[in-house]
């Protein structure tokens, strides 16, 4: 019976002979497990026809959920993290990991308790019906009024994605006062009316509206890749005490001599140099130019700045 859901949710409409085939049984067990279906509250139609079918339609009410073993301990997993997903559901996620956890067999809680998982909730959290909203009406493709910040200000887009970044949600989206992209926080936005007026979604550039977002977060027009990257080379042992302390995209490679090539990326170039003189280790710019250039000018300001 719970494979026989499992295809039913996969595909919508499925033929008797079919679905008896898929599942290596007769048609009368498929008709048998379809009316046990039914006693549980799924809505399963039947299809007229040679062959018949069947079709799993949206119910009214919530019927009993079967999740196989993997699923189950997924969907735990889920609920034990979801406070650092920045939605403001963590006293839902508890209440639901409780309840899930409850109906458990011993099996599966205890795999689920082996992941002593300690959250950090995010310190910006959003709300849930705020961001329900605001996928409604990506999901829609309608154009979304709200206001922004603590002024809320008026601003009129057309959404396209929301992406979670680090404990935060935004809003991309093409804004149409401004005819140009734009991300918004979430937990900054206070929806207004439905509009109800519907457009055509715009392709987002590159095609991978996470990695457009990512990429405006670093400066870059487009491409998830930093506008500014440099290189500087310094002792083997100057390059493992500042290793734990690198961004997760910086590259790090050994050279002859015990000493060792570090590359960075920033939105500019006198961020880049400021970021490498901010390990306070001697180093020797590699290049390119302009990184060289960004350098002098951050000695020269810094040694202006204790200048009595």
């Amino acid at each position: 019976m719970f494979a026989l859901l499992s295809l039913l949710q996969v595909h919508r409409d499925w033929p008797g002979d079919e679905l008896a085939g898929r599942l290596e049984v007769s048609p009368r067990t498929v008709r048998r497990d379809v009316d046990r279906l039914r006693e549980l509250g799924y809505r399963v139609e039947a299809l007229r026809g040679p062959a018949g079918g069947y079709r799993l339609a949206a119910g009214s009410e919530l019927p009993p959920l079967l999740f196989d073993d993997d699923q189950a301990v997924a969907i735990a997993l889920a609920l034990a993290v979801a406070p650092a997903s920045g939605a403001d559901i963590a006293e839902s996620a508890a209440r639901a990991l409780a309840t899930v956890r409850q109906v458990m067999p011993a099996r599966l809680r205890s795999r689920v308790d082996a992941v002593q998982a300690v959250t950090a909730t995010s310190r910006t959290t959003t709300d849930p019906d705020v961001l329900v909203a605001v996928s409604e009406a990506v999901h829609l493709h309608e154009v979304f009024r709200f206001g922004y910040g603590e002024d809320e200000t008026p601003h009129r887009v057309e959404p396209h994605a929301v992406v979670a970044r680090n404990g935060r949600w935004y809003l991309l989206d093409w804004d149409l006062d401004r005819e140009d992209w734009r991300t918004h926080r979430v937990d900054r936005i206070a929806p207004r009316m439905r509009t109800r007026v519907p457009f055509t979604p715009r392709p987002v550039p590159g095609g991978d509206p996470a990695a457009f977002v990512s990429a405006r977060f670093k400066g870059s027009a487009q491409a998830d890749v930093w506008p500014c990257v440099g290189s500087v080379t310094m002792t083997a042992a100057d390059a493992r005490t500042i290793t734990p302390y690198l961004p997760e995209d910086a590259v790090v490679e050994p050279l002859p001599d015990e000493r060792s090539r570090v590359t960075l990326g920033s939105w500019s170039w006198p961020g880049l140099a400021g970021a490498f003189a901010g390990f306070a280790v001697d180093f020797l710019v590699e290049g390119p130019d302009d990184l060289r250039s960004a350098v002098r000018a951050l000695s020269v300001r810094l040694g202006a700045s204790t200048a009595s």
